[in-house]
């Protein structure tokens, strides 16, 4: 019991030193970026002259038109639209494939509820959903689903 406690006293103290000494670990340690952030900016501006030179050399090897960072940008532009409306579309989907779980449920349920009056056994989802497939078949082919002529 002893060691466990001492270990858990050195931890705790450990804990306290971290959360209470002055400054951060970065200041302990003197530690300071390799390269400011104006030269992060610039640097990576290069990079994407480099790729966009890169891509019309090839461009040009093949006989097509010359592309611009506007021209870049504006296809990263549709592309982010259509992938918004793509996911706004799933998403209107979803909540549609929802409301209609929902409503096979309270479906099922009645029926249930009309099987149990009956005296006969209730019905499952997918023996309710193959009943509806039935009578889209049927309906389909000109038949009557309740079996009326």
């Amino acid at each position: 019991m002893f060691i466990f406690g001492s270990l858990f006293l050195l931890v705790v103290i450990f804990l306290l030193i971290g959360k209470f000494y002055p400054g951060s670990g970065a200041d302990q340690l003197d530690w300071k970026p390799t390269r400011s952030y104006e030269d992060e900016v610039r640097l990576e501006l290069d990079d994407v002259d480099q790729m966009i030179e890169a891509q019309n050399e090839r461009r040009r090897r093949d006989g097509r038109p010359e592309i611009t960072e506007d021209q870049i940008r504006a296809e990263v532009d549709q592309a982010e639209r259509r992938r918004k409306e793509d996911s706004d579309r799933y998403k209107d989907s979803a909540e549609v494939d929802q409301v209609e779980r929902e409503e096979i449920e309270q479906l099922i349920e009645m029926k249930n509820e009309r099987l149990r009056r009956a005296g006969q056994p209730e019905i499952t989802a997918e023996q309710f959903e193959a009943e509806l497939e039935q009578a889209e078949q049927l309906r389909r082919s000109g038949g009557d689903p309740g079996g009326r002529s």
